[in-house]
């Protein structure tokens, strides 16, 4: 028996892109967890005990050491995430308190 011809095409229409809004460069930045305060600090010394290595083998090497650190080894990290959190939490709320008065003026 030959095939039947659809005329449905299969392939898909091309969806509309979504436009995203552009990202405000005066929003606060938001803060770093423990583990990113853990490697910047220990980035450089696994680059210094392996020279050549490559970009994907430090953070693999990073991330190896920071599952090893105990509890009380993470503490320091844990504390500067959380200072940090408080920080981003409170430029966010003068960032936002102040966007609402300019909307406020614009809309008056």
């Amino acid at each position: 028996m030959p095939k039947e011809s659809t005329t449905k095409s299969t392939r898909k229409a091309p969806e509309k892109r979504v436009q995203r809004r552009k990202k405000d460069p005066n929003a606060p930045k938001r803060g770093l967890s423990a583990y990113m305060f853990f490697a910047n600090d220990n980035r450089d010394k696994v680059r210094e005990d392996n020279p050549g290595i490559s970009f994907g083998q430090v953070g693999k090497q990073l991330g190896d050491k920071w599952k090893a650190l105990s509890e009380t080894d993470r503490k320091p990290y844990d504390d500067k995430a959380a200072a940090d959190k408080k920080r981003y939490e409170e430029e966010k709320a003068a960032y936002l308190a102040k966007a609402e008065e300019e909307e406020e003026e614009e809309s008056s």
